[in-house]
């Protein structure tokens, strides 16, 4: 499902880590985004995903005075969004979490949510992507072409 089209709306920003504050200010930044470029029904999931890929980011791939990276796009057959971060060797991976663990759904609920999502190396680190495909009617109006339910 990749998509080479020249992004409609794009938008990148760096946060500091470790600060969990970060997570929030970019959960609320990329739903509002996803609203304001046309698919607020698809705001709350994006929003959902950036949280549980910026909390990798902060608890796997932080490091002291290096930052996590925040990308978001929109073309005409996608919708993105990448959280980067500088730790290339600590590649994130599904694993089964207990009834009783804290931790280990954060890839399940992505995976769940997005159509498509993976990593790709950096010179310096890696991107953790996730994607949703779109459509568009001739009239211009989104919809989304794969909705989960």
């Amino acid at each position: 499902m990749s998509d080479t089209s020249e992004p409609l709306h794009e938008d990148t920003l760096d946060y500091t880590p470790p600060l969990a504050r970060s997570v929030t200010l970019g959960r609320r930044r990329v739903a509002r985004l996803v609203a304001e470029w046309g698919h607020p029904a698809l705001a709350g999931d994006v929003a959902v995903v950036v949280s549980e890929l910026m909390g990798n980011a902060l608890l796997h791939g932080s490091l002291r005075d290096r930052l996590i990276r925040v990308r978001i796009s929109l073309t005409a057959t996608a919708l993105r969004v990448e959280v980067s971060d500088p730790r290339g060797e600590r590649l994130p991976c599904p694993r089964p979490a207990g009834a009783t663990d804290q931790f280990g759904r954060g890839l399940l609920l992505v995976a769940a949510l997005a159509d498509q999502w993976g990593v790709e190396p950096r010179g310096v680190g890696k991107t953790v992507y996730a994607q949703w495909a779109l459509t568009f009617t001739a009239a211009g109006a989104g919809h989304l072409a794969g909705v989960k339910e």
